[in-house]
């Protein structure tokens, strides 16, 4: 069942195009709001959480580095470079996620259903958290694009996709994938 998905996850990044095929066509999509738009964390050496892992205390957790800090300003780049507003932009409350939602957009607020459940001490809170994100997108007004700044591993379980550090995914209410959008880190 494990390698079914693995495989599935595949076949689907290979198969999906960007949608938007210009400057323009991205600001027309997110022009008419209601679109959310899932950002993985930029580049933060090494993987999952050391074991240490205090999510009140950066120092023991992988933080950005200075190419991930590069990379987080370049998604405010993109953003601002395409006329794209901001508007409501949540983060996870690991220090990852936070560093990169300040680089790129400043004000930001965090969100437990964001937090990443790859580690076996998370991995518990897997299904309450996509249930969480899941309702809190149904409540949403839509009339405003909403930033997620997360995980890896929530946003392949919400999209059943694999995106690289600082990658941008925008999708539709329903979760149709509208367009993505790889940040480079320098």
């Amino acid at each position: 069942m494990k390698l079914l998905k693995i495989i599935i996850l595949l076949v689907i990044s290979f198969n999906i195009s960007l949608v938007a095929n210009s400057n323009d066509d991205l600001h027309n999509i997110l022009s008419e709001g209601g679109k959310l738009i899932f950002i993985r964390h930029a580049y933060a050496p090494g993987t999952g959480d050391p074991d240490n892992f205090d999510i009140s205390n950066c120092n023991s957790q992988r933080n950005l580095n200075k190419e991930g800090v590069e990379q987080a300003k370049n998604i405010r780049k993109f953003f601002l470079k395409n006329n794209i507003e901001s508007n409501i932009v949540l983060s996870s409350e690991w220090c990852r996620c936070k560093q990169t939602a300040k680089y790129a957009f400043k004000n930001y607020k965090t969100k437990s259903f964001l937090n990443s459940f790859f580690s076996q001490k998370f991995s518990h809170n897997k299904a309450e958290q996509i249930k969480e994100l899941k309702k809190f997108i149904k409540k949403w007004n839509g009339k405003s694009n909403l930033i997620f700044v997360t995980h890896y591993v929530v946003i392949s379980e919400i999209l059943n996709l694999s995106v690289s550090p600082g990658e941008i995914v925008i999708v539709d209410k329903d979760f149709n994938i509208l367009a993505r959008q790889k940040t480079s880190n320098n």
